[in-house]
């Protein structure tokens, strides 16, 4: 598995409710919940999202941008609008608030000249381990129109023009798949500051050895054991693996397990802590806890209690109000 996949693991689309409005002039509507990931695209006509911290960015028909939470936004047919904000939760700019249209995979495609349909899509995180993907996104991420996202848009634009069975499914799988267009094209684009692991993944050495890493972190490895399976000297390896992802394989690999780890202490109440420490590659409970602690300045036990005592994580405030559980993998706000 590569390290992209595996980061991308505890953010899903399930059930995901998206917000799909046609605007006419003028209006603004404010998505005050600040979910960990919002997804936003026009795929008609065009506005400015306004993020709280951060310049105002234009979204033309067929861009894509991504606004990092807990941070709310705006979005509006032109700043400095005069009209009035409509605060968006469970609902937003239904008719009566100043949109043509508003519910679940509809817009109205008879709708008159100069309207703007915006779909958001909103994604709760699961885990330590999606936690690290958002940790290397800037707060707002603005991906324009003419790259690979496009055909994710086509057939985005095409669902939610009509009712029909299966709808769901294929909107949740639309979204994942916008997700990670989306993210590729950013990262692959030039000047952008794209995590270290990414650029690694392309090299035919350090890839590898990121891909052995991810797939079997559980494994006996040694550098030497990671050099035999890549191809090339021990000495190769550790540099151009510690060059391209900025530290050493094994750091790396303590790294990546302390994260596994985290999760498997916070999903897995009734696993000791010997456990999980197999789990992840450790055989001596002793050897994984002084491994953990020097990673996260804390004992696993001293975590899992901490993690129990803190409150959980809702990824959204409206979510929460319906009474979902938002922590699970893969589920999805409504705008």
């Amino acid at each position: 598995m590569d390290a992209f996949s595996d980061l991308l693991r505890g953010v899903r689309a399930h059930g995901s409710l998206f917000g799909s409005t046609t605007l006419t002039p003028p209006w603004s509507l404010r998505f005050v919940d600040g979910p960990p990931l919002s997804l936003c695209t026009a795929v008609r006509g065009a506005g400015w999202v306004v993020p709280d911290d951060g310049p105002p960015v234009r979204l033309d028909a067929y861009d894509t941008v991504l606004v990092r939470g807990p941070g709310t936004f705006g979005f509006v047919d032109e700043v400095g609008t005069a009209a009035v904000p409509v605060d968006c939760g469970v609902e937003c700019a239904v008719p009566e608030q100043g949109g043509t249209r508003h519910r679940l995979g509809w817009y109205d495609p008879g709708a008159q000249g100069g309207t703007t349909t915006f779909v958001v899509g909103a994604y709760p995180v699961h885990g330590e381990i999606s936690r690290r993907l958002l940790d290397a996104l800037p707060p707002v991420l603005h991906v324009t129109a003419g790259g690979s996202v496009d055909p994710v848009l086509d057939h985005l634009a095409a669902e939610v023009a009509v009712d029909a069975p299966g709808q769901q499914v294929v909107l949740d799988r639309l979204l994942d798949w916008l997700l990670v267009c989306t993210l590729r094209e950013f990262f692959d684009r030039a000047g952008a500051q794209a995590p270290s692991w990414w650029a690694a993944q392309h090299d035919p050495v350090a890839g590898a050895a990121l891909r052995l890493l991810h797939g079997e972190p559980a494994a006996a490895w040694t550098v030497a054991a990671l050099a035999r399976r890549t191809g090339v000297s021990r000495a190769t390896l550790a540099k151009r693996f510690s060059d391209l992802v900025g530290e050493p394989p094994l750091t790396y690999l303590t790294r990546w397990r302390t994260t596994l780890a985290t999760d498997l202490l916070a999903e897995r109440p009734g696993a000791t802590v010997a456990e999980v420490a197999r789990a992840v590659g450790y055989s001596d409970p002793f050897a994984f806890s002084a491994a953990f602690k020097r990673v996260r300045g804390l004992t696993p036990s001293e975590f899992r209690r901490r993690a129990t005592l803190a409150p959980r994580d809702t990824g959204s405030a409206a979510a929460n109000r319906r009474g979902q559980d938002v922590d699970g993998p893969g589920s999805a706000a409504r705008t």
